[in-house]
């Protein structure tokens, strides 16, 4: 590799006209990304055919009726087919001026044109086919006997109570739909509404009501207006601190300026260039993307920034410092480009679409902005910029205080033997810690806390169960008769299986309705009251015709580790229903279900990938380094910082979340780069003669200073991600602190004390101290 290096690094700083020239194809191509990358795109594939109108797609969402052998279709009720809901807080509801509030609330949503329908309490649909629309509310000028009496009979309604109002009586929800074709702006399915509602409610200046917008649209629009915002705003604030902390390390305008050339225009190339790969509204791509590529590039940047100063404060012409500069750098920042890339790319194998897509531009971002930094910053530091890069250099902060570091590492090498034994220890028990993370996600993941859709969802947990639905699916083969009482008597099973887990929200089943109905009696005495029921709300939960019934409730945000033991009893439990009735099948339906079924080996996944990455890195470190030791060397101070993170969130009572492994693997990738520079520089310093700890010191001193800055600057990069409002994003700068600084520890501490005790060199000193003697 070294063979290699120098030709390349000749061939970059001597044939200049030649590499801006492929730096300009690079940008342009860039440039056609960020303006229209189907000018590209076009001449690469064909032009799909125009889509159908709006009016003309399918929908995506359930079908609001169903036909079945020829039939009518019938419209199914439904408390989970809403695209939005407006929580109503107040204690005043079953009052005259509550009651009237309400009805003019509803009827001025209704006004809205992108609003359908509105369902709410006074609109449940009657429990008997014979039954005329009942309101659940009295009129406004009714006695307070009456409202209290409506009171009681909403709470004892099977799709009221503990449904639609809760138990205490203070939240009441309406279930909104929309016409999808009146959405024109966010805002028409958020705020909108409950200023609608608002407004309403200055009717009735002496009433205390509040009003909050959830459900999955709003939810889906928080997010994405979340991420927009983070886009811009984390951005320009990791840009600035970056700079700003580049300055006052480097005391040098002009190093400045070309040391953040480079990842700008990596940056510039990546974002560009991954347009062409049509992965849209991705918030890692959107927002952690650009940042992270700048991030990765600095550490490079800085590198070899650092040596192209040192050689022409020594005395070096521009050329021959960008050079000589490059060459000496050069491998490593190809060895980090290399691990990183590896790192990112193995993020390709898990399950999550965001995530692909994540690791696929992450590992486009690292090519282009190790082209980059080993193109403009030797390129410019060869012409009439390069002059004066290495003013200031005495001056810089770390660089004047770097001698006194050297104590730090004199310490370690007289305690080799101590550290390294606390340095496995330490990786093991961290390890061990780390590995008691359970899996874990929630619904509300992706959005700002302190959005209103969250806090509504919050709400919602706490009053009605939860904002979600699941259900379970019973089935019955033909050979039971359409009439038999088994039906009801499984469907009761079921549905007091659900109802003894406490986090189970109100569950709902064709039991309840037909128990809403007059008179009592055995299950198969009350199958015949299944016919009583309206055939928009027996079909909901009951379909003779597919022989299927269903068992739905809510369930919380609280995550699904919490949720794990609840879903397994559930299934445990179904599986004995089924072992007494063998004709029938259950299964568990749901987002949440989903996730549970699938999360762990969603974390699996991604876990082997990152386990996968690992074991190629220190593959391609042995390669590279021509000795298996250095290879396993370098473990423990890139392992280290994963397991310290990884133990931290463990004791922080925090669950492995997705994006919580996604950022194991960047840190991986990105905490290599500084044990690479050491290495590197150690196994050159490793040439000369003398002790292995003179070596040591000697790297040390070549790169200690762009080791200190590159972890200053990343810390302080990430640490501007902290303040964002989404808990992903927070999550994923505070690994990336504890992480980046654990590495500059184990690279500091751990690395140079494994090398003076396993290093290949130390092996070679002791033999020729033991030949000296022996010569004696």
């Amino acid at each position: 590799m070294d063979n290699i290096s120098s030709p390349i690094a000749n061939w970059i700083v001597d044939r200049r006209l030649l590499v801006l020239g492929l730096l300009f194809v690079v940008s342009g191509i860039a440039i056609v990304g960020h303006r229209n990358p189907r000018l590209i795109l076009n001449v690469i594939r064909p032009t799909p055919e125009v889509a159908a109108p709006a009016a003309e797609r399918q929908s995506s969402r359930p079908p609001r009726s169903s036909s079945r052998n020829g039939r009518a279709p019938v419209e199914e009720f439904s408390l989970s087919r809403a695209d939005a809901v407006l929580v109503v807080q107040s204690d005043q509801f079953f009052t005259p001026a509550g009651a009237s509030a309400l009805r003019a609330v509803v009827k001025d949503l209704e006004q809205l044109q992108q609003v359908r329908s509105v369902l709410w309490m006074d609109r449940i649909p009657p429990l008997n086919i014979f039954g005329l629309p009942e309101p659940l509310f009295p009129r406004s000028e009714a006695s307070p006997a009456r409202f209290t009496a409506a009171r009681d009979k909403a709470m004892k309604h099977p799709l009221v109570g503990g449904r639609m109002l809760s138990s205490d009586g203070k939240t009441l929800l309406m279930l909104i739909t929309f016409r999808d074709e009146y959405l024109f702006h966010d805002a028409d399915a958020t705020t909108a509404l409950r200023e609608t509602a608002e407004r309403s409610l200055q009717a009735y200046p002496g009433l205390s009501m509040s009003f909050q917008v959830t459900g999955e649209i709003p939810a889906t629009l928080a997010a994405i207006a979340s991420h927009e915002a983070n886009q811009v705003r984390y951005q320009l604030i990791g840009y600035g601190m970056t700079l700003l902390m580049t300055i006052i390390l480097f005391r040098g305008l002009r190093a400045v300026l070309i040391v953040a050339a480079a990842p700008a225009t990596g940056v510039f190339w990546t974002m560009g260039w991954i347009q062409f790969f049509e992965y849209n509204r991705n918030p890692l791509i959107d927002v952690i993307l650009p940042v992270l590529v700048s991030l990765v590039g600095l550490t490079d940047a800085v590198h070899l920034m650092v040596q192209i100063r040192k050689l022409r404060a020594s005395g070096l012409s521009e050329r021959d410092s960008a050079r000589i500069g490059l060459r000496q750098v050069g491998l490593a920042c190809f060895m980090t480009s290399l691990t990183t890339a590896i790192g990112f790319g193995s993020l390709t194998q898990a399950d999550s679409r965001w995530v692909q897509e994540f690791g696929v531009c992450s590992v486009v971002g690292v090519i282009l902005t190790f082209v980059s930094v080993v193109t403009v910053i030797p390129l410019a530091c060869s012409t009439w910029l390069g002059r004066t890069i290495h003013i200031g250099l005495d001056r810089s902060l770390i660089d004047r205080h770097l001698s006194r570091m050297s104590v730090l590492i004199d310490y370690v090498l007289q305690r080799k033997n101590r550290i390294c034994v606390m340095a496995v220890v330490s990786t093991l028990l961290l390890f061990a810690v780390c590995m008691t993370l359970e899996p874990d996600q929630r619904l509300s993941d992706g959005l700002p806390e302190s959005a209103e859709a969250t806090q509504a969802m919050r709400h919602m947990d706490e009053a009605f169960g939860g904002l979600e639905f699941s259900q379970i699916e019973v089935r019955w083969d033909d050979t039971i008769d359409a009439d038999s009482s088994e039906i009801l008597e499984t469907i009761i099973e079921v549905d007091d299986l659900v109802k003894s887990e406490p986090l189970i929200g109100h569950p709902l089943s064709i039991r309840e309705l037909i128990d809403a109905q007059p008179g009592s009696g055995p299950p198969h005495e009350r199958m015949s009251m299944m016919e009583l029921l309206p055939p928009p709300l027996k079909r909901a939960f009951y379909n003779q015709d597919s022989r299927e019934a269903k068992v739905t409730f809510r369930v919380q945000d609280v995550g699904i580790a919490a949720y794990g033991p609840v879903f397994q009893r559930i299934e445990d439990g179904l599986n004995r229903i089924q072992q007494q009735h063998p004709r029938f099948h259950f299964e568990m339906k749901g987002d949440a279900v989903w996730r549970w079924k699938n999360l762990y080996q969603i974390v699996v996944d991604l876990a082997k990938s990152l386990g996968s990455a690992s074991i190629i890195i220190l593959v391609v470190l042995t390669i590279v380094y021509r000795s298996i030791r250095l290879g396993l060397i370098s473990i423990i101070p890139n392992v280290f910082p994963l397991a310290l993170t990884g133990a931290y969130l463990a004791v922080m009572g925090y669950n492995l979340e997705i994006v919580m492994v996604l950022n194991f693997t960047v840190c991986l990738g990105i905490a290599v780069d500084d044990t690479i520079h050491f290495l590197t520089r150690y196994r050159e310093e490793s040439q000369q003669e003398g002790p292995t700890t003179d070596a040591i010191r000697r790297a040390f001193t070549g790169v200690g200073t762009a080791l200190i800055m590159t972890t200053t600057v990343l810390v302080v990069g990430f640490s501007t991600v902290m303040f964002s409002d989404s808990r992903d994003h927070h999550i994923f700068a505070t690994m990336g602190v504890l992480t980046i600084a654990a590495a500059l520890f184990g690279d500091l501490i751990f690395l140079p004390a494994l090398l003076a005790r396993f290093g290949p060199a130390a092996k070679l000193s002791s033999e020729a101290g033991s030949s000296s003697e022996q010569a004696h």
